[in-house]
């Protein structure tokens, strides 16, 4: 457990926001066959089934297996099939074939979910130790992360379907880019990053050190959809100059011609030859949880690599006035020009995920946690690549200027997007 961890000390806050986190898991069904909760529609992704049960596996493992002093399992079973990475726990059932659960049915996994409930707030009721209310606080955050991954996994799944099911008909979430953009100047050299003060933080994000950062600016606005379309009709996606050598790789092998989700639109002017030639914004449909609309130009660029990002910034670099030197920033200048300018633009948080150059890896004098929340984040400190920010799908208070979300190169089934930095001389 965390020597700074702020804890709720009046138990009854801790057990409404508990309420509160995984009511909002279940609401997320609304609208959703038990046949949608149950696919997988490639090895990364996972069904809404799995993610109910997995977090609810969390609170039963980690917490009421510890702690609570009747404590027998609901299955037993059910302790290999939803673990994820915790080899400390013990087996897992294979994350590729995840979808092959057909049991438990979803009815069983949310009659056990209530189950979990009662006994979770029964145990915060019976005056809770520090390290209960730590886990429980930790169960709470690491359930609205899958929030999010429920979206997108479902996203993924749905567009796999030729029927383009819509799962929500409310309005876009994403701004509208309206104010000219601007290159806002870093706050140049030595500044503290990493989380401070009271409140929940993952073991990645601490400890809080110095960085140093050079004279750059960054831009006051996302990468848009229609700054993309011009990366596409400039030839982006076919000159190997642009590219890293492994994301060219992955543009020949997979045949990467546009974002993820972008597809032709029957009112398309010219068909597939005004794509090839000249793409326009008429061209091309964007599918969402929304269903199969229009590509709106004038909102955030959304699910790209990183490969894709680092390729635009070195074309925009190259092509665009006012662009040059331009640039993915690292992850440090995100945060302090997040810390800074939080006030004045509101696409830092809540649009998308934001690329950056900086590697996944460990601050200095850092630590994983002790006991078995030590396999939370530091395990994966290789060959990722490093986001800020926050997404639309990011679920309602998880969202912080230090928090380190990550991912490989090649993955875009998230809301992944950019902001772009340059140097200034």
């Amino acid at each position: 457990m965390p020597a700074d961890l702020f804890l709720f000390d009046d138990p009854e806050t801790l057990v409404n926001l508990y309420q509160k986190t995984r009511d909002y898991s279940t609401n997320l069904l609304a609208g959703l066959t038990a046949e949608d909760c149950q696919s997988q529609s490639m090895d990364d992704a996972s069904p809404t089934k799995w993610h109910l049960a997995h977090v609810t596996w969390f609170f039963e493992v980690m917490v009421l297996k510890q702690f609570e002093s009747d404590f027998k399992y609901w299955r037993p079973e059910f302790a290999v099939l939803f673990n994820s990475y915790y080899n400390i726990i013990g087996d897992k059932h294979p994350r590729a074939k995840r979808g092959l659960l057909t049991r438990p049915s979803l009815e069983d996994v949310l009659e056990w979910r209530k189950n979990i409930d009662s006994r979770v707030v029964k145990l915060l009721n019976n005056n809770p130790t520090k390290e209960i209310k730590w886990l429980i606080t930790l169960g709470i955050n690491h359930e609205q992360q899958h929030q999010e991954l429920i979206q997108t996994d479902l996203q993924h799944l749905f567009s796999n379907n030729s029927l383009y099911p819509v799962y929500s008909r409310g309005p876009s979430p994403f701004n509208i880019t309206t104010h000219e953009p601007q290159w806002i100047s870093s706050k140049e050299g030595l500044n503290q990053v990493g989380f401070e003060g009271k409140g929940f933080h993952f073991d990645n994000e601490s400890p809080r050190h110095s960085v140093f950062i050079q004279p750059s600016a960054m831009r006051s606005s996302l990468v848009t959809n229609a700054e993309w379309l011009e990366f596409m009709r400039s030839g982006g996606y076919q000159n190997s100059s642009l590219w890293l050598d492994e994301g060219w790789a992955w543009v020949k092998r997979e045949r990467i011609k546009e974002p993820m989700y972008w597809n032709e639109s029957a009112d398309g002017a010219d068909g597939a030859e005004s794509i090839k030639t000249a793409p326009q914004l008429s061209d091309f449909n964007q599918f969402s949880l929304r269903g199969n609309l229009p590509l709106v130009g004038s909102e955030c660029v959304t699910h790209i690599s990183y490969f894709e990002a680092d390729a635009f910034a070195r074309w925009a670099s190259e092509n665009l006035p006012d662009f040059a030197g331009a640039r993915l920033p690292t992850e440090f200048e995100w945060e302090v020009f997040a810390s800074t300018q939080a006030n004045m633009f509101n696409d830092l948080f809540g649009q998308t995920w934001q690329w950056t150059c900086s590697n996944y890896a460990s601050y200095p004098g850092y630590r994983p946690w002790s006991g078995l929340a030590g396999e939370y984040n530091g395990k994966f400190m290789v060959n990722q690549m490093v986001l800020r920010g926050s997404s639309a799908f990011t679920s309602p208070d998880h969202s912080r200027v230090s928090y380190r979300n990550f991912f490989p190169t090649h993955a875009r089934w998230q809301l992944t997007g950019l902001r772009l930095a340059k140097d200034l001389s």
